[in-house]
């Protein structure tokens, strides 16, 4: 059982937090998505071993239950060898019975054995199924929060430049620009109303005379 799990990349056991704890990286969510990806694969092909397994379970299941129907089989024969007087079919009939009943014994404790393994990591692979799932869970958490600090960051950008590394004007800026803007354009308004009512007015002082 032991050499199955050795065949793990990863310990399915390590606690996620740690795991990331000792990969140093600017993208926690990139190596998150990366374990995971790692782990599922683990997953799959521990779930095919497991079902492998049942599968030998099986077999010895059968095994052990033929073995036991031929034993019966021949004890009857040997009855039926003893009552005939038949010595030489008594000393076949007891021999078969004796290797019937050594087998028997033999597939017994490997059927016990082997669903007590089987239990063990069908345990051990529900676990890992959740370990997996509890990574699921963290990589949104933890995408959650990226985009909370962009979404932060670029409107950081924009309310306030001079704290960011940025060349975007700030929303007070702009809003002065505008306002400057639209001062200007109101006093070059007024400047050219004024200009032409004075022109008005020599044209009509001039037709008077």
């Amino acid at each position: 059982m032991n050499s199955l799990w050795n065949r793990f990349k990863y310990s399915v056991q390590a606690d996620l937090h740690t795991v990331l704890d000792k990969k140093e990286s600017k993208n926690p969510i990139a190596m998150l998505n990366q374990y995971i990806r790692e782990a599922e694969k683990q997953t799959d092909s521990i779930g095919k071993l497991l079902e492998r397994q049942s599968k030998l379970k099986t077999e010895l299941q059968k095994e052990l239950a033929e073995a036991e129907k031929m034993a019966d089989k021949r004890r009857n024969q040997l009855a039926l060898a003893q009552t005939a007087g038949e010595e030489d079919l008594v000393a076949f009939a007891e021999e078969e019975i004796a290797a019937y009943d050594t087998r028997a014994a033999e597939l017994s404790e490997s059927v016990m054995e082997t669903a007590y393994e089987l239990i063990s990591l069908e345990r051990k692979f529900e676990e890992m199924k959740h370990k997996v799932k509890d990574m699921k869970v963290r990589q949104l958490q933890l995408m959650g929060k990226e985009n909370v600090t962009r979404a932060h960051h670029r409107m950081d950008q924009v309310i306030s430049p001079e704290n960011a590394d940025s060349k975007m004007a700030s929303v007070g800026d702009m809003k002065k620009y505008i306002e400057n803007l639209g001062g200007k354009i109101e006093r070059e308004y007024e400047t050219s109303s004024m200009d032409r009512r004075l022109e008005s007015l020599g044209k009509a002082e001039g037709a008077v005379k």
